[in-house]
């Protein structure tokens, strides 16, 4: 089967999925047939069947969900749990001499929220690809109009490989997508050009049976002795030989097993994982304490674990030679606290925490939602490096498939101390400690437990007799404490894990007028230094 790279035997190829997919995703392939004979042979093929999974964004995907509502129309669907969604009854063409495809889709989805001044629906949405690039393209509508075939996104498919779907289907699998200028325009620049989009997933069928066609002209070249021979038996040959070759070659042109398996056994691949982290015990102490009054929520996979919290399913890359680490995780946690009139004035939501580690040093990103607790409005930021990490010399070491890394101290960037936390802290500030621990295999056990992850050390600080007290609703027995005083435990009348000497009850009257007042943050500015 090796004589079907030839430039011949591809060109009479070309109406079969298999060569669909192999010019569409191997360049030096799809050069190789840039050939006047295989223009001829077939200069185009109709698509259809056709099918697009993408997401668009897994994070603005959950906020709509957790602020409006996402509905898809038109035949479209959307997997379960606020999956991605599905566009249908793909239909177009490949075209044999530029190699590029071109595919429309049926469907559409409409992302709406804050009463509609949030209010966006992508339709008419097509997928096409030339070379290596390629771009996703819909009709985007908004309360101020619609703009026609916006390239939404750039598509990469220089690593991707095709594989097979049922019925004879290409499936191009997890393509890489970046947002871009005129997208981030059509989300009213809430994400930037080039931010990572989820990947995108293509699956066409060619119109033309694959199965007869290409047989009669692509064995010529390699059996011209066996037909002439028998040229009574054309008609048995070709049944037997399909049900004894397919079967045989199935091996061979193994681009969908292959690429298939790749993915699972991949040197550094990332197939499972969990990260505990419990953010900061002093805030978890402060929101489920007295004075905030709140209460903390998993969702997504996260849950409370020892005294933070775990986040599940890792996904992403491990070098061990360059000792690099990208790992990404479920789950999300939010905190809330200061409830007025039915709505939590301090309202904090972490997600899409990502793990990204070169030797000692690396970087904790979250996407982040953070809600004024002065104006009411909530902001987003995507992918916002939370925390500056110091790992151990030597600690990015797989041992039985696992990469470990125990208790990484953490300390509060710049950016999340104003964006996350609204100045509450200052940069610099020490968080909880977290524990990584990474899967390569399979079959490779990861820790049942993740433990503590290691409160702040500035936790336990002097002051108050309730060092080690305080019950959190979430977070568990914390080293700082909650809020001395009446209704707290620990009981001294001052903060015990801050070291403040002001007594508890002056603090809870002043906290009172303050949070009425719509102006909390100040009070927590008075605690920032040392919580």
């Amino acid at each position: 089967m090796a004589a079907n790279r030839r430039p011949i035997a591809l060109a009479a190829a070309v109406a079969t999925a298999a060569a669909l997919g192999a010019a569409c995703a191997l360049p030096a392939l799809a050069a190789e047939q840039s050939t006047p004979s295989a223009a001829a042979a077939a200069p185009a093929m109709e698509l259809k069947d056709g099918t697009l999974d993408w997401g668009f964004k897994e994070s603005f995907r959950k906020y709509i969900g957790a602020a409006g509502k996402i509905t898809v129309e038109d035949g479209a669907t959307q997997a379960e749990g606020n999956g991605v969604f599905t566009f249908v009854n793909g239909k177009g063409t490949y075209d044999m001499t530029t190699h590029g495809t071109d595919t429309a889709f049926e469907g559409g989805v409409n992302f709406s929220a804050h009463g509609g001044v949030l209010d966006i629906t992508l339709s008419d949405v097509k997928l096409s690809t030339a070379g290596t690039g390629g771009a996703i393209t819909a009709d985007v509508a908004t309360p101020a109009g619609t703009a026609n075939d916006v390239a939404v996104a750039d598509l990469d498919l220089s690593a991707v490989r095709p594989g097979q779907g049922a019925g004879g289907a290409m499936v191009f699998k997890d393509i890489p997508a970046k947002l871009t200028k005129a997208g981030s325009e059509a989300f009213n620049g809430q994400y930037k050009e080039g931010e990572a989009l989820d990947p995108a997933t293509l699956t066409v069928k060619a119109v033309a049976a694959p199965t007869e066609k290409p047989t009669d002209p692509a064995e010529p070249t390699e059996k011209p002795t066996e037909k002439p021979t028998d040229p009574a038996e054309p008609t048995e040959k070709p049944t037997e030989k399909p049900t004894t070759q397919p079967t045989e070659s199935t091996p061979k042109p193994s681009p969908t097993t292959t690429v298939t398996d790749k993915p699972a056994v991949a040197p550094g691949t990332i197939v499972d994982g969990t990260l505990d982290w419990g953010v900061k015990a002093s805030f978890r102490s402060y929101i489920t304490g007295a004075i905030a009054n709140g209460k903390v929520e998993t969702t997504a996979g996260a849950t409370a674990s020892g005294s933070g919290y775990r986040f599940p399913d890792a996904t992403g890359r491990f070098d061990a030679a360059k000792q690099t680490l990208s790992a990404a995780f479920d789950g999300k946690v939010r905190f809330l606290g200061h409830e007025e009139n039915g709505a939590y004035a301090l309202d904090l939501s972490l997600t899409n925490l990502k793990i990204e580690a070169d030797g000692t040093e690396g970087r904790l990103i979250a996407d982040v939602s953070a809600k004024d607790r002065e104006t009411k409005k909530t902001a987003t930021y995507t992918a916002l490096a939370l925390a500056d990490l110091k790992l151990p010399a030597g600690g990015l070491t797989a041992k039985n498939g696992v990469v470990t890394l125990s208790a990484v101290p953490a300390n509060l960037t710049a950016a999340g101390a104003t964006k996350a936390f609204g100045g509450m802290y200052q940069a610099g500030d020490q968080l909880d400690a977290l524990t990584v621990a990474v899967a390569l295999d399979e079959d490779a056990e990861l820790p049942s437990t993740g433990g503590t992850t290691g409160g702040s050390t500035g936790g336990s600080t002097t002051g108050g007799t309730s060092t080690t007290g305080g019950t959190s609703t979430t977070g568990g027995s914390s080293t700082g404490g909650t809020v001395g005083g009446a209704g707290t435990v620990g009981g001294s009348g001052a903060l015990a894990s801050t070291g403040s000497d002001i007594p508890a009850g002056t603090l809870f009257a002043a906290s009172g007028a303050i949070v009425a007042a719509g102006a909390g943050a100040v009070f927590v500015a008075r605690r920032r230094r040392t919580v």
